[in-house]
């Protein structure tokens, strides 16, 4: 099959009953990627997400090429910041989950310690980026629920305690 310079791809095949069968392989949806590109202009972390400070007017001038390549940039970075924090945030509830059953001596060193394992940290990569490209948007829903997670402490959670039901004839009155 021959690629076309525009991204899109074309060749006749004999189909089953002797037609002619066309296959179409759309490319970017450059005003979108664009579009993108201006809203991470407007948060001002243009520089800090794909290494160079664009204005919005500079955005509406560069190539095509140029769209897709600070895109991509963007999506790495972007990849990246999401997989870190889902392996932080599963860490940490895995420290709470061990911390619950056994005691740890010093926490933050055991953390910091798993965070530093290789093992630990491609598998848990593998997963962020499974769930990235199965779910796509849910990740973010994912790790708000790791976040709540993270937040609870499950120590207290026993020592809350229930509310009781009170009648109005029960409340105390201020009697002078």
């Amino acid at each position: 099959m021959k690629i076309l310079e525009a991204g899109l791809e074309a060749e006749p095949s004999s189909g089953p009953a002797g037609g002619v069968v066309q296959t179409l392989t759309a490319g970017p949806d450059i005003p979108a990627l664009r579009e993108q590109l201006a809203v991470l202009v407007s948060t001002g972390k243009a520089k800090e997400a794909i290494g160079v400070q664009l204005t919005h007017d500079q955005v509406k001038r560069l190539s095509d090429k140029d769209v897709e390549k600070y895109t991509k940039r963007y999506e790495t970075y972007a990849g990246s910041k999401t997989t870190e924090s889902f392996i932080n945030r599963c860490i940490s509830i895995a420290t709470k989950a061990v911390g619950m059953i056994v005691k740890i001596k010093d926490v933050d060193a055991f953390q910091k310690e798993l965070r530093n394992e290789f093992v630990i940290n491609n598998e848990l990569s593998n997963v962020a980026g499974f769930l990235a490209l199965k779910y796509g948007r849910f990740l973010a829903v994912a790790n708000a629920a790791l976040i709540t997670a993270e937040n609870i402490d499950f120590h207290s959670a026993e020592e809350i305690p229930q509310q009781s039901s009170t009648t109005a004839e029960e409340l105390p009155t201020n009697a002078e």
